[in-house]
């Protein structure tokens, strides 16, 4: 779990994003301004930043030049290159334009995490235990063999515990491509790491959608 300061003016936005980071397990903080944002993150350490760029008071550049030392995740409605540029010179660690999926956030948010070392590096459920960078499973202290894909799904529905993917959004992340008519493939895998791990009350079918890991 990261601490997590999200500084977006649109309190809609700001709640949404802090909704689907918590959804994943990160404790979430709100600025709606930039000079709120200098005062919070001054006051309290924080794993990670998402930080608009256009802010009352003080903008996104102004906060990043206060606030230096804390990975930062830039949010911006403007597709100017040169300021995607500006921010990653200043040492933003990334940066998305809006309007963006939220799955793309959290992604991100999951990657900056990782890089900065604030990712855990291993996560548990019930009887299952899984170490993402040796790509191992544990059920009931026994490792369990199983294949890459299915390795990478359960990984997926990790990151993104909580959240209904669907079985073409599952196809995307974990095979790599678009929905092109067959869905099957994710139906038989689920099942697979259902019946490997003792997750069939955690593996979740969303009715006429796909699946949701609940944690």
């Amino acid at each position: 779990m990261a601490e997590i300061l999200v500084v977006e003016d649109e309190e809609i936005i700001n709640e949404l994003i802090r909704r689907n980071l918590c959804l994943v397990g990160h404790n979430c903080h709100a600025a709606l301004d930039g000079e709120e944002a200098v005062e919070i993150a001054k006051s309290k350490d924080f794993d990670l930043i998402v930080l608009d760029i256009m802010l009352p008071k003080l903008d996104g550049f102004e906060v990043l030049k206060q606030i230096k030392g804390t990975p930062t995740i830039f949010l911006t409605a403007k597709k100017s290159v040169d300021d995607r540029i500006k921010g990653l010179f200043m040492g933003a660690d990334d940066y998305l334009t809006k309007p963006f999926e939220m799955l793309e956030l959290v992604a991100r948010v999951e990657a900056v995490l990782r890089r900065t070392k604030k990712e855990e590096d291993t996560f548990s459920i019930d009887a299952v235990r899984i170490e993402f960078e040796s790509r191992r499973l544990f059920f009931k202290g026994k490792e369990v063999e199983c294949t890459p894909k299915e390795f990478e799904l359960l990984e997926v529905l990790i990151k993104h515990r909580n959240i209904a993917l669907s079985r073409e959004k599952l196809l995307e992340l974990v095979w790599g491509y678009e929905y092109i008519g067959e869905t099957r493939t994710v139906d038989v895998h689920i099942q697979k790491l259902r019946k490997k791990l003792g997750l069939e009350n955690r593996i979740i079918t969303v009715y006429k959608m796909g699946y949701r890991l609940e944690v």
